[in-house]
């Protein structure tokens, strides 16, 4: 096995995703710095979600970055005048829905970017995903390509030589993949929040929900979080129960 590089940035939502490539930027670089995001969300539970998946995981650093909620305001997980979508598990990633957030990743990259170039990190990693995903366009293989050669060209460390790697290491996984792979580092999925209704429980009909639901299915282990009402295909007693680290 090859030495750890010294630093990376992982942007941390408090989602499956996000838990799992903080899990594999913790084996492999020796400093994880985390990045989180309150961009005027209905709810905060992903945000303290965040919190403790870095301090499970021992980052090294973990900063929430509050924006200017007004910017987003045509999402449906910002505006107080739109509900939340709730579909079947067919229609999503047809089209992309109203929680799509206006160029979400190319901000959140843009802020790990600057970050990178100050702290001298080598690479920043994202958890897009798109494979399981709602349609988001900032969630595919092209995009992170294409914001690669931003950071190539747009910063001190790439005109320099000194590449920052922008990775997406679940980019081409499915949900159930991703789960494996987060039992596989022993990632605190229990501590994940996925839902974008912020209730006590889960609501277990939006597209995350379902999302999550099917990829824990998929996988063969039971949701360790509690839902409101449960998709007529999910039994969580046909699951094992997470492996408790």
């Amino acid at each position: 096995m090859g030495e750890k590089e010294d630093r990376a940035i992982v942007l941390l939502s408090g989602g499956i995703d996000s838990c799992v490539t903080a899990s594999i930027a913790k084996k492999e670089y020796r400093e994880v710095f985390s990045l989180s995001f309150f961009y005027g969300q209905k709810h905060s539970r992903e945000i303290e979600s965040a919190k403790k998946i870095s301090k499970w995981l021992h980052l090294r650093e973990h900063r929430i970055i509050e924006l200017d909620a007004s910017l987003f305001s045509s999402s449906s997980l910002v505006s107080r005048n739109k509900e939340i979508p709730k579909r079947e598990l067919e229609e999503i990633s047809r089209d992309i829905p109203s929680t799509y957030v206006p160029a979400r990743n190319v901000i959140f990259l843009s802020y790990a970017l600057a970050y990178a170039d100050l702290i001298g990190a080598s690479s920043i990693l994202i958890g897009a995903n798109a494979v399981d995903y709602s349609g988001y366009p900032d969630c595919r293989p092209d995009f992170i390509e294409a914001f690669q050669r931003v950071a190539d060209t747009g910063t001190k460390s790439g005109i320099e030589g000194r590449k920052i790697k922008i990775e997406a290491p679940l980019i081409s996984m499915t949900k159930g993949q991703i789960i494996r792979k987060g039992i596989e580092l022993r990632s605190p999925l229990h501590l994940t929040w996925s839902c974008y209704e912020g209730k006590e429980k889960a609501c277990g009909r939006c597209d995350s929900c379902l999302l999550r639901l099917k990829g824990f299915k998929e996988a063969g282990y039971a949701d360790p979080l509690e839902y409101e009402t449960l998709p007529p295909w999910y039994r969580k007693e046909d699951l094992m129960g997470l492996p408790v680290f």
